[in-house]
């Protein structure tokens, strides 16, 4: 009897809630597949747009997977983690970022009947870690390398790599345009590594066509004070100087004193302050520099003192645009006028204000080293070149993974196909359960080839019929088909330039298995009590220290 009195023993906090084992993982999986849903129109050339409209009434119309998922602000504890993983894949290739939300929840959608039957959940975390390895091999075995290519070439086959990426994006309609575009900012660039050397500027009005790249750098022109209009415009081959300092009249700080015993010694003071712009000022002329630009203000005496030289000036230049002048001009920024020398100054072939759209733009075009470039780019509305510009970005980030690793994939599902076909192969030479979990795997990938057929308006069952059945051929000659967006049918993807580089599949792949592994291995969740009691308790024990620990009509002893 004693042994049946015995107190329940209590770990966590009162109000702490905790829910575990198959229902928990059950539920994890299926709040997966509910983002995957948001996501899963979006797929492809003919994927829908989303408009998301927040709190604060701003709206966003992308299809973008890693912006939908960034601004969805999904609390579910297990489905952040598919937030997680698309912002890797945006960050890390910049493209497939829908792909690998999709792969996720569809690996979680195949192995939830396997969890309700009783299955534990580190056998199928083990049979799709190898499936994932094998895939991957799989890749890297079909790519094919564009390296050794003339300079021509090359830039034709990043071209159709940018169009790819392109042809899923609202401004798919001017794909060849802005590929090309693309290709020769990258290109520009060369080897660095730095995004921030390709500049996007925005211009509201007229249409896309009117979008240019500028092999050089641009930027809105800045405030400006008086005189700025009577200051040349364009320059050949003019010295530039960058600073980071203010060409003001700086008057006395407010609680400064000075004590006078001679009204005469004010005027000094006054001229004092005139005599150290003047100078500063001296200086930058003096160095030759025709083109002077600064991060902080250039006031309305430097701006008329320069125009009477014949000089350019532009002050409060965001830091990013001068960096990149620096960059492209080789000049050096400098926090001070004294001793400027020719090795700090930069230099372009032209230098000219051009009027663009309703802004004036000032352009530097020709920079010696020419490791900078600008695009333009013009549109209607507002969203509308806010998608443009992170359609851009993704086209960029495939061009320079395409350059730094030279090899290819056929898109179009292709590669998901054949891949799938490879692991259902290679699920029948094993013996035991893992046989189901890598099949489960393996008709995991064909959600890709199924969701483009969908988002078109095709019979998803039977293109993906003749697809099975083309590369079930043992001759090989089949493992480059995928879907044909504009027929409806298959099509070789290679000999339509339908191509991604092979890093986006493997890194989609692996980020994918990796989120579906980590969320199969969790069986329990604790979520703690609100805080709001916790903030009462140390509210009271506030209340109790003021008060010494006697209550308010307590008498003194």
């Amino acid at each position: 009897m004693a042994s049946m009195m015995q107190p329940q023993i209590i770990l966590l906090k009162e109000g702490t809630d905790t829910s575990q084992g198959k229902a928990q993982l059950v539920s994890n999986i299926n709040a997966c597949t509910a983002v995957g849903d948001v996501v899963r129109t979006t797929l492809g050339p003919r994927g829908m747009d989303k408009l998301i409209h927040d709190d604060k009434g701003s709206v966003t119309i992308s299809n973008d997977g890693a912006t939908i998922m960034k601004l969805l602000d999904i609390v579910h504890p297990a489905a952040k983690i598919l937030v997680d993983i698309a912002k890797s894949q945006d960050s890390e290739v910049g493209d497939g970022t829908t792909t690998v939300v999709l792969l996720a929840a569809e690996f979680l959608k195949e192995a939830k009947p396997f969890i309700e039957d009783g299955v534990h959940s580190q056998n199928l975390i083990r049979s799709y870690r190898t499936a994932s390895t094998l895939a991957i091999e799989k890749v890297k075995a079909l790519a094919v390398s564009i390296e050794g290519k003339s300079v021509e070439e090359k830039r034709g086959l990043l071209a159709k790599c940018a169009a790819t990426t392109l042809s899923s994006k609202l401004i798919s309609g001017e794909k060849e345009f802005f590929a090309t575009m693309v290709v020769n900012a990258v290109m520009a660039i060369g080897d660095d590594d730095r995004l921030n050397l390709i500049g996007i500027k925005k211009v509201p009005g007229g249409n896309m066509r009117d979008s240019f790249l500028v092999d050089g750098v641009a930027f809105k022109k800045t405030f400006s004070y008086a005189g700025f209009e009577q200051q040349p415009k364009k320059f050949l081959n003019p010295k530039i100087l960058l600073l980071n300092i203010e060409l003001e009249l700086k008057s006395e700080k407010e609680n400064a004193e000075i004590r006078l015993s001679d009204p005469s010694q004010y005027q000094s003071i006054v001229d004092a302050e005139w005599n150290i712009i003047y100078d500063k000022l001296d200086k930058c002329v003096d160095s030759g520099a025709k083109v002077v630009l600064s991060r902080l203000a250039i006031g309305d005496l430097a701006t008329q003192y320069f125009a009477d030289r014949d000089i350019f000036c532009a002050g409060r230049v965001a830091e990013e645009d001068l960096n990149r002048v620096a960059a492209a001009a080789g000049g050096t920024i400098q926090t001070s006028v004294n001793n400027i020398i020719d090795e700090v100054l930069g230099t372009c072939e032209i230098f000219e204000e051009k009027q663009v759209g309703g802004e004036r733009f000032n352009i530097f075009s020709g920079c010696p080293s020419g490791r900078t470039a600008t695009i333009v780019l013009r549109g209607g509305a507002d969203q509308f070149i806010e998608e443009a510009e992170r359609s851009l970005h993704d086209a960029i980030m495939i061009v320079r993974r395409a350059v730094k690793n030279s090899t290819v994939v056929p898109g179009g599902g292709a590669i998901d196909m054949e891949i799938s076909k490879y692991l259902r192969q290679h699920s029948r030479t094993i013996a035991g359960k893992s046989q189901l979990f890598i099949n489960s795997y393996a008709k995991a990938l064909e959600v890709i080839p199924r969701q483009l057929c969908d988002n078109a308006g095709f019979d998803a069952t039977d293109v993906l019929n003749k697809l099975r059945q083309k590369h079930a051929m043992q001759s090989g000659e089949g493992a480059n088909y995928g879907v044909d967006i504009n027929t409806g049918g298959i099509a070789d993807s290679f000999a339509n330039f339908v191509w991604e580089p092979a890093v986006v599949k493997i890194n989609a792949i692996n980020a994918a298995t990796e989120a579906a592994c980590l969320i199969l291995s969790v069986d329990e969740t604790v979520k703690n009590p609100k805080s709001e009691s916790a903030q009462g308790d140390a509210a009271g024990a506030m209340g109790r220290g003021r008060g010494g620990g006697r209550g308010r009509g307590m008498r003194r002893r």
